[in-house]
């Protein structure tokens, strides 16, 4: 009698383990949104299927460091994306873990969230963020791994199954949750404390050389950046869209037009945001330009012609805006106004 109720017992307390938990329900996590964002942005528009919880954001965070991801263990998504560098790395193109140079810069990885088209990478490849996250992990020139192999590795490591346990409701790890995870913990990096965003709430005064490169910037007949840019009114500092800049006249990197396969498309990439630009050098999407002053008199008299230029570079034929010292001096003080000194030092966002 006594083995029957000890047998019952333990049944029924492994029941109520099991139970207890399927029915894990992870915490609501709440995005940390600058106010300058909630007064000229619209919130995120985050998906239904993979909502941000504390639980995925956590794991989503673990995985971006975790060397696993690679075939040989020897690099994160981190390592071309380091926090410290405003999630870049600072070579002209990053280097895989075969030690094999690809022919594209790091893009820098904020405010995310608002990129409401849902296409990312350079040229535009990858449809929302989960699907950006499958690419790196088995491309053979960064992480070179098998998603397999990766999910079976995390699957041997008993905290990872608790992990997502309690963040997906399933101990069994695959690909899809794994990107899941990521692109929650991707979507929580937010950069909105620099100092134009200060002046622009009132908390602070820009110098004149400064005020008179914000005023470049936003001419017409001058600097005319705001077209893609962004403003005063758009604090992501992008359109979030894709535009041939004038960098060459041909080309071997056909960016969207390699993707789209349209010829009309061909030669152009991304608009990167202006944030940080003091820690995101070199730049371009082949980080051809090592400086800001580089990146300034390209726009200003090195534009190049060819058939799917935007029409937003109206000075083509000139070769550009044609500042004046003094016009690029401000306007490059201007663009470092834009460096989030708090987003690059923030412990949430770190190892």
């Amino acid at each position: 009698m006594r083995s029957y109720w000890y047998i019952t017992f333990l049944l029924l307390f492994f029941s109520c383990s099991s139970s207890e938990i399927e029915q894990y329900t992870p915490v609501p996590y709440e995005l940390e949104i600058p106010k300058l964002f909630q007064d000229k942005l619209i919130a995120p528009i985050l998906p239904i299927d993979n909502p941000l919880t504390e639980e995925g954001v956590a794991l989503g965070k673990k995985l971006f460091f975790d060397k696993t991801l690679s075939k040989d263990g020897t690099q994160s998504c981190a390592s071309c994306h380091n926090p410290s560098k405003a999630f870049t790395d600072n070579l002209k193109t990053s280097i895989g873990v075969d030690g094999i140079s690809g022919k594209r810069n790091a893009m820098p990885l904020y405010n995310l969230a608002w990129n409401f088209d849902e296409n990312f990478s350079w040229d535009g490849k990858d449809f929302t963020l989960e699907n950006q996250a499958l690419d790196p992990v088995r491309n053979p020139i960064e992480l070179h791994a098998n998603w397999t192999n990766v999910a079976n590795r995390l699957q041997s490591n008993s905290e990872y199954k608790t992990l997502f346990n309690r963040a997906f409701g399933t101990s069994k790890i695959d690909s899809i949750l794994v990107t899941k995870a990521i692109a929650q913990f991707e979507r929580t990096l937010i950069s909105g404390n620099s100092k134009f965003d200060q002046y622009l709430l009132g908390n602070t005064t820009l110098t004149p050389e400064e005020e008179n490169g914000f005023n470049v910037f936003m001419e017409e007949a001058k600097g005319d950046c705001f077209h893609c840019h962004g403003s005063n009114n758009n604090p992501l500092w992008t359109d979030n869209l894709f535009h041939n800049n004038g960098l060459d006249r041909s080309f071997l990197d056909l960016g969207l037009g390699a993707v789209t396969g349209d010829p009309a498309d061909n030669g152009k990439f991304k608009t990167p945001s202006l944030r940080n630009l003091a820690f995101t050098a070199p730049y371009m999407h082949d980080g051809r330009f090592n400086t800001l002053e580089e990146v300034i008199n390209h726009y200003s008299e090195g534009l190049q012609p060819s058939a799917t230029i935007d029409p937003l570079m109206k000075k083509v034929n000139q070769g550009g805006v044609n500042l004046t010292a003094k016009d690029k001096a401000d306007l490059k003080a201007f663009l470092l106004t834009l460096t989030d000194f708090d987003f690059v030092n923030n412990p949430n966002f770190q190892e």
